[in-house]
């Protein structure tokens, strides 16, 4: 059994550790704050986006002139998998979950004989994904130096997708994120963002104009043009929004677990601590009592 000094030592490392799982869960919940309104704020204007760009492509489905980027090459063949996640971990199953997610979609696509290619946003997927699917992964990025997320980063990592759709290097794009809920709440999503009219069906119908007819001036086709790449780009920002939201929440939520476990684990080496003590006295006094009846 252990010392008395070894269990002292012990109870000394876990209060220290006890502080420092209290400290990160403070931090995360001031950091979920801010990011908790940004996605709040940001969603509006995706939702928006979406609206607009649905609106201009309901007439433009089926027109032999309309772009790419809205109605696919028409092939499916080879498909980009974007996997979005943290850079960093102590946040519970976060980055597991996403993980996952992105591992059920590319093994079924593979089993449908597609080809894959894999852009990891975040290593901490990418950790996880590279044991099964390493030489598909073509790139990861990761955002562990910014200290917060904005539309530039968006903009860089949608500017590669581009140039990868305008190269031929893929038929379709499939973003997989985690949805920020609430704190204990975050659901792997995957939204499809080229061709752009599927994620638009994916989430809702298209709009219903009821017989009207609009008129745009320039044409559809140039507006598209000029908004479709914006569209990119806002969907892939609000999905790095949401990420790191959810991953603040499911941050708050595992270092508030681990100091709750941390104190469970200081009552229980505290009770084997005074058992021992007490037991150490009774043997001493057991000791003297035994002397004193022998002299």
């Amino acid at each position: 059994m252990a010392s008395l000094k070894e269990f002292r030592n012990r109870i000394d490392s876990v209060k220290s550790t006890q502080k420092i799982t209290k400290a990160m869960q403070m931090v995360a919940a001031a950091k979920l704050r801010r990011a908790q309104e940004a996605v709040e704020n940001a969603r509006p204007y995706a939702a928006r986006m979406s609206n607009v760009v649905a609106s201009l492509s309901h007439s433009m489905v089926d027109q032999p002139g309309a772009p790419t980027l809205l109605v696919g090459t028409g092939e499916s063949k080879t498909h980009l998998v974007v996997v979005a996640s943290a850079d960093r971990g102590l946040c519970g199953g976060f980055n597991g979950a996403i993980a996952r997610k992105a591992k059920d979609l590319i093994s079924g696509l593979i089993r449908d004989g597609k080809d894959v290619k894999i852009l990891c946003v975040g290593v901490k997927a990418f950790e996880q994904i590279k044991r099964l699917y390493g030489s598909r992964i073509i790139d990861v990025i990761s955002l562990r130096d910014h200290k917060y997320i904005n539309s530039g980063h968006a903009a860089e990592i949608s500017a590669k997708i581009l140039e990868m759709f305008e190269a031929g290097e893929f038929d379709v794009c499939t973003l997989i994120f985690s949805q920020f809920k609430n704190v204990m709440s975050q659901v792997p999503t995957t939204q499809t963002l080229i061709p752009a009219i599927e994620g638009i069906s994916e989430s809702g119908e298209l709009p219903d104009l009821g017989g009207a007819c609009y008129t745009y001036e320039p044409d559809e086709e140039e507006i598209l043009k000029v908004l479709l790449p914006r569209n990119l780009t806002t969907q892939v920002f609000q999905a790095l929004l949401e990420n790191v939201a959810g991953e603040m929440g499911a941050k708050m939520t595992a270092m508030d677990n681990a100091t709750r476990n941390a104190g469970e684990v200081i009552e229980q080496l505290t009770l084997q601590y005074n058992r021992k003590r007490q037991s150490m006295i009774t043997t001493e006094l057991i000791e003297i009592i035994a002397g004193a009846e022998a002299i």
